[in-house]
């Protein structure tokens, strides 16, 4: 209808054509269902490898062969092995799986490494 020559500012032209506001109503509706789909969505969660959570025991047991672990690499550390005792008799399971709910193998010794690095400093 119009071109640059009749429109030199570059601006859209409202029209009142009746195809005009369907369109704009059917662009309307598209925005609507895209806006309910987004908010329908789960939120996004990533499992390594799709290993199984961790159970309380396996919990208890790892945490022990990981204290026992530091210990045994700083033998000749008493600074070391007196932190890592105290940690250990410090811990609390059930807090520990409030606070990392489904842990899986990967994902406990990231959790320990970041709990545990100020034993060995």
């Amino acid at each position: 209808m119009f071109n640059s020559v009749n429109n030199p500012f570059g601006r859209k032209i409202e029209s009142s054509t009746s195809s005009d506001s369907n369109s704009r109503q059917r662009e309307q509706q598209q925005e609507q269902k895209e806006k309910k789909f987004l908010e329908q969505e789960e939120p996004d969660e990533v499992k390594i490898g799709g290993r199984p959570v961790l159970t309380e025991d396996e919990i208890k047991y790892m945490v022990n062969e990981y204290i026992k672990k530091i210990k045994e690499e700083h033998e000749n550390e008493l600074k070391v092995i007196e932190k890592a005792d105290k940690f250990l008799a410090r811990f609390d399971v059930k807090k520990f799986m409030k606070q990392n709910p489904n842990l899986t193998a990967p994902d406990f010794y990231m959790v320990m490494y970041s709990e545990t690095e100020y034993i060995t400093n």
